[in-house]
């Protein structure tokens, strides 16, 4: 099947006006020179590669951690119905055992893959490598050091679907594990007191991506410049960053395009309250965790998860002041990088999947195609 007259956001990260064609599920000629005169015309109507949220721990009552298998479908139900057609959920600072069955629950996920529902490619393992001091939300009580062999153990128990695995750079032998885990999937910084010696010296040792730009880590300061000028230096590192108008102000959104430019990665960093009511009780991680004044938060106050989702995300940004194809591309091209799924999803390109979202010039009306079929 012909699509023509669209508005086209194609895999040079630029807005061409042509046709596209999908079939068995992925993507044909992409601005072909022909187009047959059955195409259905999409009137002028932009279109996106799907959305790729790298860093999502639930919705809809729903969180990742749980281990339940028909809660992760409800999950990838609503990430579909949101344009969100990939996302590797992120898991919590818990015991093995507990992620170990959350993982497994993802791996099965990932193999039965049914119609209607959000590819899940990849889980990011956020924690419990973790410090103390920058542990947000996470739960004190499972922190450790890092343990590559433990880790690997997780890695192998699911196939491989751990496709990013985050580390505080301070902590004991986390050089040496970024060096190890790099060779299995992307490491990331996250939950960090670092300063910029021993961000560096994890970046050189294989990080290659930031957890939730800067939350839980050092403000920038000019005599103790800390984890995200070590990242900015090294044009290697992607940068996540949550826009739900909550976790940070949109003049440090805009920055950090300014910093990162193209190596944006716009996350949700949704839990289990998304898509639920205000005052929603609810666990994260074994704590309790309200929905409050839009965002969620733990007894003492502390900022949790979000209650968003990543269409929304990708909206404030825009309304922010970032340009388009920035944008875009931090929605899609970016986080597929990150997991290691580029060759599949991300772009809207030949023998790549056919998931894209059919939007209006403000992207505040979609149609969302899932390997070509649309969802409804």
């Amino acid at each position: 099947m012909f699509y023509k007259n669209a508005r086209i956001f194609t895999s040079d990260f630029q807005f061409h006006t042509g046709a596209f064609e999908v079939t068995d599920g992925v993507f044909g000629e992409v601005l072909p020179e022909t187009v047959p005169a059955d195409a259905v015309d999409l009137c002028g109507a932009t279109v996106i590669p799907g959305l790729v949220d790298v860093h999502s721990h639930g919705n809809s009552g729903a969180d990742f951690s749980d281990g339940d298998y028909e809660g992760l479908k409800k999950m990838a139900a609503f990430y579909a119905q949101c344009g969100v057609t990939s996302f590797a959920p992120a898991s919590m600072t818990l015991p093995y055992n507990v992620l170990a069955k959350a993982f497994d629950t993802a791996a099965r996920l990932h193999a039965e893959a049914p119609d209607g529902l959000s590819r899940l490619m990849g889980i990011q393992m956020e924690g419990p490598y973790f410090s103390y001091k920058k542990r947000g939300a996470q739960n004190p009580d499972y922190l450790r050091e890092p343990d590559f062999e433990g880790f690997r153990a997780l890695y192998e128990l699911c196939g491989g679907m751990v496709r990013i695995v985050d580390v505080a750079p301070e902590l004991p032998g986390a050089a040496e594990f970024a060096e190890k885990a790099s060779r299995l999937c992307t490491v990331s910084i996250a939950h960090t007191d670092s300063d910029y010696d021993h961000a560096k010296a994890a970046i050189d040792a294989g990080v290659t991506h930031l957890t939730h730009l800067y939350n839980a880590m050092p403000p920038i300061h000019h005599r103790n410049p800390g984890v995200i000028p070590a990242a900015v230096e090294n044009p290697n590192v992607q940068a996540e960053i949550i826009c739900d108008g909550y976790h940070i102000h949109p003049a440090s959104v805009r920055l950090a395009f300014t910093m990162f430019r193209n190596r944006m990665v716009l996350v949700s960093d949704s839990g289990r309250c998304a898509g639920q009511p205000e005052g929603t009780q609810f666990q994260l991680g074994g704590q309790d965790a309200w929905l409050r004044g839009g965002v969620a938060k733990l007894a003492d106050g502390t900022i949790a998860c979000s209650a968003t989702n990543l269409w929304k995300c990708l909206q404030n940004v825009l309304s922010w002041g970032i340009a388009e194809e920035e944008a875009v591309r931090a929605a899609t091209a970016n986080p597929a990088k990150a997991i290691g799924a580029a060759d599949k999803i991300g772009t809207i390109e030949t023998g790549k999947l056919a998931d894209f979202v059919v939007t209006n010039v403000d992207y505040t009306q979609k149609r969302v195609f899932i390997g070509g079929k649309e969802i409804t």
